[in-house]
């Protein structure tokens, strides 16, 4: 095998790769012992024919693209590997010769990694907001907490109110006729959720336990059913039961049945604490973003579409598996929201491009501040990913290829880079305006 190497615009290369006439015939023959018992042959037993008489039946190359296919199943790793080059997209294939007694030749199109020209990456200006735990956030989280230590108690001295949580008998009609899909019985409600049509829970306060109760409606003019979509509609409503919340006081007791702390005074500073905890790690990331942001801004690199295309694919992978994940599958997602394959890619487009330019960048970045990874902090890693997977740090180790163990190491490289321009940026605090928004 011979591999010739051609270097084409916008960071692809073109792989030409030659392979001998006795490699490729015995590719074909390879082919014909593969193939020859399922093929019959007039006066001769299944599988025994020679392959001249196949040859002469169905023509001389009925083995070619078995051959071609194998061929370039072997041979395009070994021409990637020899021309030395970071190939970062799966190769689009074309055959340029195939014929008996010649080299077999293909060309093999690929995207190539880009090269990197750093501009600014140390001092970079970013604006950030300042850190503030707000009284009202601290009585927020206090009154989530409050609701969720809550118990419910039945109503029947009075209708419904607002914030009520009812057990309803329900069916609708539209021009007087019971729609599929408008019954429902002991269905559960919260009062001022907006979980049904617009006006449809204002109308049932002031119904009593019992009582029939009419409920006029009209259907969104983008309701996803089209048949009933701009329509109006009278529900038939009986209130069957009326819940309320009873929420426990806000004092020392509570704050001993729910946290470790004896006094509501030191449950709320550490709720303030965690608030604030939770709010320094979202700054972290954000300046880090933002940062890294302004490092792409002042680099140069000229990405491949294919790089991106293979980016984009990775990214739709993930999607669909969290959609199953949710019992969902892509096709019943594209029927909810009227997108399709080609909409939810370039979608995704921005997303990917950005996940590239970072990664190349950072990897620059580390690679100019000559950023090395200790056995002593890759060994930790092995262990912080072991104790995740729950395993022993030796075997998981043990696990791992090289290529693994390199990916690991760049990976972590990367991160001391985010670190690094982070920590090296110029912080301007956001201005009001910016904040409102």
């Amino acid at each position: 095998m011979s591999v010739q190497v051609e270097n084409l615009e916008k960071n692809m290369a073109k792989l030409t790769v030659e392979v001998s006439p006795e490699d490729f015939e015995k590719a074909v023959q390879a082919a014909y012992m593969k193939s020859k018992n399922r093929i019959t042959i007039p006066g001769f037993r299944k599988g025994k024919a020679p392959r001249i008489m196949i040859e002469k039946m169905y023509g001389a190359g009925i083995f070619y693209e078995d051959a071609a296919n194998a061929l370039i199943q072997e041979e395009y790793p070994k021409a990637a590997e020899e021309s030395k080059l970071d190939i970062v997209s799966q190769p689009e294939i074309d055959i340029v010769q195939i014929e008996k007694g010649k080299p077999f030749i293909f060309t093999a199109e690929v995207a190539v990694k880009p090269e990197v020209t750093l501009g600014e990456y140390k001092g970079v200006e970013v604006e950030v907001s300042p850190v503030e735990v707000t009284e009202e956030e601290v009585a927020a989280e206090l009154k989530r907490e409050q609701e969720n230590n809550s118990r419910t108690i039945d109503v029947d001295d009075r209708a419904v109110e607002q914030g009520d949580m009812i057990t309803l008998d329900f069916e609708g009609f539209v021009d007087g006729e019971a729609f599929e899909g408008g019954k429902g019985t002991d269905y559960p409600l919260t009062i001022g959720s907006n979980s049904f049509i617009p006006g449809f829970e204002d109308q049932l306060v002031g119904a009593k336990i019992g009582e029939e109760k009419e409920v006029n409606v009209t259907f969104p003019e983008n309701y996803h059913a089209n048949d009933l979509a701009g329509k109006p509609a009278v529900f038939k409503c009986t209130v069957k039961a009326i819940k309320v919340k009873e929420l426990p006081e806000l004092d020392d007791e509570f704050a001993k049945d729910v946290s470790e702390f004896d006094t509501l005074e030191e449950y709320k500073a550490d709720i303030e604490k965690n608030l604030r905890t939770r709010k320094e790690d979202v700054a972290k990331r954000e300046k880090e973003d933002k940062a890294v942001d302004a490092v792409i801004a002042n680099a140069q690199m000229d990405i491949p579409e294919p790089m991106i295309q293979n980016q984009i694919n990775q990214l739709m992978q993930d999607f669909i598996r969290r959609m199953q994940a949710q019992g969902l599958s892509i096709d019943q997602y594209y029927q909810f929201t009227g997108l399709d394959n080609e909409k939810i890619q370039e979608q995704m487009r921005p997303q990917a491009l950005k996940r590239i330019q970072s990664r190349l960048v950072l990897e620059k970045v580390a690679e100019v501040e000559n950023i090395q990874i200790s056995d002593e902090k890759f060994e930790e890693e092995v262990k912080r990913m072991a104790d995740m997977y729950k395993m022993e740090a030796d075997k998981l180790k043990e696990m791992m290829g090289d290529y693994e163990k390199e990916q690991i190491k760049m990976d972590m490289a990367v991160q001391e880079a985010v670190t690094l321009v982070a920590d090296a940026a110029k912080t301007v605090e956001k201005k009001e305006e910016e904040k409102a928004e």
